[in-house]
């Protein structure tokens, strides 16, 4: 619904002096009435219209699907000059080979081998493209002008179709990322978030990174991503958004031209894995010569996003991050956030403090998570974090971000058959939250790492402790060396 109002800037304006008593004060006083009536409708106006544009919704895609099995969820934006595609391959990291952590990342990297591609996609399409790898997926996002929308596809097809992961390439790609993951093993932050996640999954799928480690992306080689291309990179194993100036026959033309011959997966491969055990209740220190500070973490199980108490953990981690920053100054910014994933994640409490302040900010970060277990949060914390939460989902769906927001959105709905994370907020009551606590905090194992100056620690920490070093990274070679082909 649209509105229209015109109104005259004299009407709205009151007279600068009291009008003179006499016959004409009636005449007078109806015109001041009339200029408040205005004043009130247009009032009434501006906030009926800003409730609806808050509550707005996202729009319906239209589904189709291609012979092959791929899921298209598309919507028309007339006018829009720009076209936004982004594909999502639903097999991540969490099917990485054993030992060779990263294989899916590799397998992302390589789609797209040659840096030229992207610096096209930016300065001749004005558009751009990435490729992330997560625990759960693949995506691919291109985007650029509507009118080359035939070139933005048809670099789809050569990266889903006919890849180009030869042995030249495979070793670039990989050598590139040994390079930043020899960058990220110098940040004590990195250091603890990995380790963190090993200690509560231990050899679960989650309990490594999705980038891989320098040990474990040095002994990925072309067989390894072949065979991870044959089993996981499948069209109906994937859903593509395409929104923008574009028309649905249009689109659907190039997609069955173009990404019609992309294969089909014989099987699908059940996300199953071994439950993790237990923890261990021992708080590991890994020691870090020279630390002035230390990286303190403490994690319990998650819940999976296709479970609808997992945006209330969302909301939860909101509390508890403001409740842990107030205990004590040097926590000023811990942080608390739950992870999750296609199965059970992970809830995460941390913090950068003083090395002898870590032991008290991991009782700080206990008696948190054991006060929530049976304590509901107040009702300030509840509409403060929820307001937080409602204006950060807000400043995402600007009017530039809207069609990647929406894209977002429409995979979460159409893979977890869930509705959109600002409506799930909404209905959210206290008692959710304080029974979502109990479900993650109550009788729960938890799991805890420092990262820091293990002298400064050891005497600081009481109770059972496990003393570790940093692990060694394998060096990355300075000259990269083509295998040889194997049979």
């Amino acid at each position: 619904m649209a509105f229209k109002l015109v109104l005259s800037i004299d009407a709205l304006q009151t007279p600068a002096a009291p009008p003179p008593r006499g016959p004409k004060n009636t005449v007078l006083m109806t015109n001041r009435s009339r200029s408040y009536f205005y004043y009130s409708l247009c009032l009434v106006l501006v906030t009926v219209i800003s409730v609806r544009s808050s509550a707005q919704t996202y729009p319906e895609p239209i589904r189709e699907h291609l012979l092959n099995g791929l899921t298209v969820l598309f919507a028309q934006r007339p006018g829009d000059p720009n076209v936004l595609i982004k594909l999502r391959v639903e097999s991540g990291a969490a099917f990485d080979l054993a030992g060779k952590g990263g294989t899916m990342a590799l397998l992302g990297d390589v789609l797209f081998p040659d840096p030229v591609t992207r610096e096209y996609v930016s300065e001749q399409l004005g558009g751009r493209l990435e490729v992330s790898t997560s625990h759960d997926a693949i995506d691919v996002t291109i985007s650029g002008r509507a009118n080359e929308l035939e070139r933005i596809v048809d670099f789809l097809r050569g990266a889903m179709v006919t890849p180009q992961i030869t042995p030249e390439n495979v070793v670039k790609i990989r050598e590139a990322r040994l390079r930043q993951l020899a960058e990220l093993g110098n940040s004590a932050s990195e250091n603890a978030d990995r380790e963190i996640a090993a200690r509560l999954f231990g050899n679960y799928p989650y309990g490594h990174s999705p980038r891989g480690s320098v040990e474990t992306v040095s002994k990925i080689d072309r067989p390894d991503l072949m065979f991870a291309r044959e089993r996981f990179l499948n069209a109906n194993d994937a859903t593509i958004v395409v929104i923008g100036g574009v028309d649905r026959g249009r689109v659907m033309r190039a997609l069955r031209q173009l990404l019609g011959p992309w294969q089909q997966g014989n099987r699908t491969v059940p996300a199953t894995f071994r439950q993790p055990n237990p923890p261990d209740a021992r708080v590991l220190v890994i020691n870090q010569p020279g630390a002035d500070t230390a990286e303190v973490r403490l994690a319990v199980r998650g819940l999976a996003r296709s479970d609808h108490d997992a945006e209330a953990a969302a909301l939860l981690a909101l509390i508890v991050r403001d409740r842990l920053r107030a205990s004590f100054p040097e926590l000023g910014k811990a942080f608390a956030r739950h992870e999750a994933h296609d199965l059970p994640g992970m809830f995460v409490l941390g913090a950068s403090v003083p090395n002898a302040s870590a032991a008290k900010a991991i009782a700080s970060a206990s008696d948190v998570i054991k006060f929530f277990a049976k304590t509901a949060p107040t009702a300030r914390e509840f509409e403060h974090a929820r307001e937080e939460r409602l204006a950060e989902i807000s400043r995402q769906t600007s009017q530039e971000d809207l069609p990647e927001v929406t894209a977002d959105n429409w995979l979460l709905m159409e893979l977890y058959k869930l509705t959109p994370p600002a409506n799930q907020i909404r209905s959210l009551t206290e008692a959710d939250l304080q029974r979502v606590a109990g479900k993650l905090f109550k009788e729960t194992a938890h799991a805890t790492i420092v990262v820091g100056n293990a002298e400064l620690l050891r005497s600081s920490l009481g109770g059972p402790i496990e003393m570790r070093s940093v692990k060694p990274e394998v060096k990355t070679t300075t000259e990269s060396v083509i295998p040889a082909r194997k049979p």
